[in-house]
């Protein structure tokens, strides 16, 4: 099923958020639930609840009715936490 919702987010969903530097990402996929974090610029924005209902979730309900629902992921990259504790630690050049 990653490979199929893979496939409508290369053909569908990627070009779209590619024109406002974003990307999306699977978490999970799990009871026709699917957790996804969005990146780039897409991640940061204040729309992105828009982008996922609008754009992602409709296209692939109409594509892929396995998917029952989209979840939005938010929060910060471990490897960007792990970068903010270095700074706080003073432990970066």
């Amino acid at each position: 099923m990653i490979e199929k919702i893979e496939n409508v987010f290369d053909k569908y969903v990627r070009p779209q958020l590619s024109m406002h530097y974003g990307d999306v990402k699977i978490i999970s996929f799990d009871g026709g639930v699917l957790k996804i974090k969005l990146m780039g610029q897409c991640s940061n924005c204040l729309s992105a609840k828009f982008t996922v209902e609008d754009i992602i979730e409709k296209e692939l309900k109409e594509k892929l009715p396995e998917v029952k629902k989209v979840v939005l992921i938010e929060g910060v990259s471990d490897e960007l936490l792990a970068f903010a504790k270095k700074i706080l630690k003073k432990e970066v050049d």
